[in-house]
């Protein structure tokens, strides 16, 4: 619905740092019950203007993915910052990674980079085409750098709001 313009989204100026903060400790228990160490740091208030409920979608898909995939005792960090003047949202991992050939292919719909393990684990792959698709309706962009055996960094760069949030 998003890709063809039928899907509805709000338009309001919020503090992304806030979001991602309060998010991120909804989804504590996930990482706990598998004893992965989830960390939140961010740079004060990013303001930026778009659908929460649609960026919260983000959050939740990619942390998720990164609680999903990182072993029992790894670590998921999240972070939230300004860089040249754009919000950025990073999610990083220490788990298995992406092989270096699915990479360019994670964000297309019900793509798989290990089909078995990711039906085992209930992935239907539609949650990165679904932050994709999200980030690209807010201008924004998102892409993933990886290595197989030591993790993942997803890095969501979105335009900054032009006012403060208070």
């Amino acid at each position: 619905r998003l890709d063809a313009g039928e899907a509805r989204m709000e338009q309001a100026r919020f503090d992304l740092a806030e979001l991602t903060a309060a998010t991120v400790e909804q989804m504590r228990l996930l990482a706990e019950d598998r004893s992965i160490a989830l960390r939140c740091e961010t740079d004060g208030e990013v303001a930026i203007e778009g659908d929460p409920a649609r960026i919260k979608q983000v959050i939740v898909n990619l942390v998720d993915n990164a609680i999903k995939y990182t072993p029992d005792d790894g670590e998921v960090m999240v972070s939230v910052r300004t860089e040249n003047g754009r919000a950025v949202l990073l999610v990083e991992d220490n788990g298995v990674g992406i092989p270096t050939e699915a990479q360019p292919h994670v964000f297309e719909r019900f793509y798989r980079a290990d089909k078995a393990r990711s039906r085992h684990m209930g992935g239907a792959g539609l949650g990165l085409a679904i932050v994709k698709s999200i980030v690209a309706a807010h201008s924004g962009h998102v892409d993933v750098e990886s290595d197989e055996g030591r993790g993942s960094r997803f890095r969501v760069s979105l335009s900054r709001s032009g006012n403060n949030v208070r």
